[in-house]
């Protein structure tokens, strides 16, 4: 095996160095996005048991033609 793939002309100290602060960071900032992801589940499927929507209650309904626009735009 060459070595000198590693070693990059003296700079390889430097390059892999960076390679792996930045490769350690990225995954530090994937495992606490993860985490907050899982609590804001935890915190949803509570807020959905507390809902009136799984109680089997419905919101009324309003008005249609209050709500859509005139527009064909939208």
């Amino acid at each position: 095996m060459n070595i000198d793939i590693f070693i990059l002309n003296g700079y390889g100290q430097f390059i892999w160095s960076a390679f792996i602060l930045t490769f350690l960071s990225c995954f530090l900032l994937f495992l606490k996005t993860k985490k907050k992801l899982i609590k804001q589940e935890k915190a949803l499927l509570q807020y959905d048991k507390q809902s009136n929507v799984l109680k089997g209650k419905t919101a009324p309904k309003e008005n249609t033609k209050k709500i859509l626009s005139g527009s064909p735009v939208f």
